[in-house]
C-alpha cells in the first residue's frame, strides 16, 4: 500500500497521522504536483489532478475521504455516521476555499478583492469556522477520532501557511493545543 501527497497538505497529513495511530503498514512516497516529471506520475493514477491518493495492488484510490473509507473496511476500524460526515464536508469545504485563497495568492492575484468568487471562498471560510467552533465540543465530534485529526490537520495548516487569524475561535485553538502534542502530530508536521 504507497500513499502519495505532499508533506504540506492537510489532506495527506491526516491520512498519515491516522495510519501511525492506528498501525497501519504503509509507504509514503512524496510528489510535487508543480515539477514536470512528477505530476507525471500524478497524471498516471489520478484524472483530477489531485493528492492524495492511494495504490494497494492494482488498485488506486483518490480522495482523501475515499481513501479514509477504503482503510476502514480494510481494517474494520469505525465508519463516520451520516453527522460526522456532515462535519467533515464542512472540514473538507472550509479547507477548499482555503487552498483557492492560496492558489490565487501564489498566482499573484488580489484574493482581497471585491469579487464574487474570492468574496464566496471568505464568506465559507469565515462561516465554517465558526461553526466547527461551536461544533469540536459536541459528542458527534468527540466521538470520531478521524474527524478530530482532519479538523487539527486544517487548523495547523491555516497557521502554518499564516491564511487566516483563529484567534477568536476558543474551542478551535483549544483543539489545536489538545492535539499538537501527539506522536501522530509532531511527526507529520509539514515545518519539519
Amino acid at each position: 500500500m504507497i500513499l502519495y501527497g505532499s508533506n504540506t497538505s492537510p489532506y495527506v497529513r491526516r491520512l498519515r497521522m491516522y495510519c501511525t495511530r492506528h498501525e497501519l503498514s504503509y509507504e509514503y512516497k512524496t510528489l510535487n504536483i508543480f515539477d514536470s516529471e512528477e505530476r507525471k506520475v500524478l497524471i498516471e493514477h489520478n484524472p483530477a489532478r489531485k493528492i492524495p491518493f492511494l495504490v494497494c495492488g492494482d488498485q488506486v484510490i483518490n480522495d482523501s475521504n475515499v481513501i479514509a473509507r477504503y482503510l476502514q473496511d480494510k481494517y474494520s476500524l469505525p465508519h463516520l455516521n451520516w453527522a460526522q460526515e456532515n462535519l467533515l464536508t464542512t472540514i473538507n469545504a472550509c479547507n477548499d476555499s482555503l487552498v483557492e485563497i492560496l492558489l490565487g495568492q501564489r498566482s499573484e492575484l488580489d484574493t482581497q478583492a471585491d469579487v464574487l468568487f474570492f468574496n464566496l471562498q471568505r464568506e465559507r471560510i469565515t462561516e465554517t469556522l465558526t461553526y466547527l467552533d461551536k461544533q469540536c465540543t459536541t459528542d458527534v465530534f468527540l466521538n470520531c477520532e478521524y474527524l478530530q485529526i482532519s479538523l487539527y490537520c486544517l487548523l495547523d495548516w491555516i497557521q502554518f501557511r499564516n491564511l487566516t487569524d483563529l484567534s477568536s475561535f476558543d474551542g478551535l485553538l483549544n483543539h489545536i493545543e489538545r492535539w499538537q502534542t501527539h506522536a501522530s502530530a509532531q511527526e507529520t508536521d509539514p515545518r519539519s
